[in-house]
Parts: structure tokens; C-alpha cells; sequence
């Protein structure tokens, strides 16, 4: 993947990840499928090499069964946890309790890019 290629998937990548509403929740892989291009793991990763700092909410982004899988690659193994708490998202042994209530699909909620 050239650099350009790469740098355009990450920024609709996080483009999307900032679309996501506060106290809900979306997959990698519906981030994929909206996009149409790349999988849930390019997703992760892109989403991987956000800073904290940055205005991507990259704590909404979960795996297929609402599991906190990106976790490790925060600040803390438990920042993630503690970003959703406070928007009021319920975390059980390391899931988002009330998954499906609160799940977010781009493909039904923007207009395509």
C-alpha cells in the first residue's frame, strides 16, 4: 500500500470513527463495509495509530460482538473501558452490555462519501 493510498484510507477511516454518536457504538467492520474498500483488521489498524490527543473517537469502535478488543492500544489497558463508562455505555467483562440497543451502522445513518 503506497503512502497516499494509505494515508486516504486512514482519514476516511477516522472521518467515519468521528461520525459516530456520543454514547453509541460501531464495529470495524461496519467501518469496512461502509467504505467498501479494505477489511475490519485495515480498520483496527488504521485506528491503532490514533493519538488520544486527536478528536478520533477510536474507544466507539468495537469487534462484531461488541467486545473492547482495542483496548490495548490505549493509554491503559482499561482507558477504553473508562472513555464508554463515561458516555454512559454499560461495559461487562470487557463487552458492551447493551450492544445491540446502542449500535451505530454508518450505512444507515450518512450519506455515502
Amino acid at each position: 500500500m503506497t503512502m497516499h493510498l494509505r494515508n486516504n484510507y486512514f482519514d476516511l477511516v477516522y472521518y467515519i470513527t468521528r461520525q459516530i454518536p456520543y454514547g453509541r457504538v460501531t464495529t470495524y467492520g461496519a467501518i469496512a463495509d461502509y467504505l467498501a474498500l479494505g477489511s475490519a483488521r485495515m480498520v483496527g489498524w488504521a485506528l491503532s495509530q490514533v493519538n488520544l490527543a486527536e478528536d478520533i473517537p477510536a474507544h466507539r469502535v468495537v469487534n462484531r460482538k461488541g467486545e473492547l478488543t482495542g483496548r490495548l492500544h490505549f493509554s491503559s489497558p482499561s482507558k477504553m473501558q473508562e472513555l464508554l463508562e463515561e458516555e454512559g455505555i454499560k461495559i461487562e467483562g470487557n463487552q458492551v452490555a447493551d450492544f445491540t440497543v446502542i449500535f451505530w451502522h454508518p450505512a444507515y445513518q450518512l450519506d455515502d462519501l
